[in-house]
């Protein structure tokens, strides 16, 4: 079934392409979320003019995004932790604790746009990559601590 994205859908494509997929996964999952609508003439026009008034407001937010990311670049958050024996956490730090965290310092980040590559459940440093924009991603130190 061919469609026309409204919105930006991971590995499928970003809002206004016309792709084709599965007859099931549009009709059950994309068109009821709003996220797809089925390729007619009417919606592939709308979803191209969209798409030409949408360029601007796009580079706006790459730039916004390029920023957050050069601010972020180089910072490092230091969390402390209970810990057990062999510095093991009890519990792990999560994207949740991480965005928790950067709000502190005055960052307005989305737990869901952190991505932790493995569980933080020991003491140490590791690196944490936060995707900002779909082109753009910063890269930030954390410490955890005993605390």
């Amino acid at each position: 079934m061919r469609i026309v994205l409204l919105q930006d859908v991971t590995n499928l494509g970003k809002g206004g392409d016309s792709v084709i997929v599965k007859d099931g996964y549009a009709r059950n999952y994309l068109i009821p979320r709003k996220m797809a609508a089925e390729a007619t003439p009417s919606n592939i026009k709308a979803a191209e003019r969209k798409k030409t008034m949408g360029v601007g407001k796009e580079s706006r937010a790459e730039k916004e995004a390029r920023d957050l990311a050069e601010r972020l670049n180089g910072q490092s958050l230091i969390l402390a932790r209970k810990v057990g024996k062999g510095d093991r956490l009890f519990g792990s730090v999560t994207a949740k604790d991480l965005s928790e965290a950067l709000a502190e310092q005055g960052f307005d980040i989305d737990h869901k746009k952190i991505q932790v590559n493995e569980p933080i459940k020991s003491v140490g440093v590791f690196e944490v990559s936060i995707r900002l924009h779909h082109v753009v991603s910063a890269h930030l130190k954390v410490e955890v601590s005993k605390g």
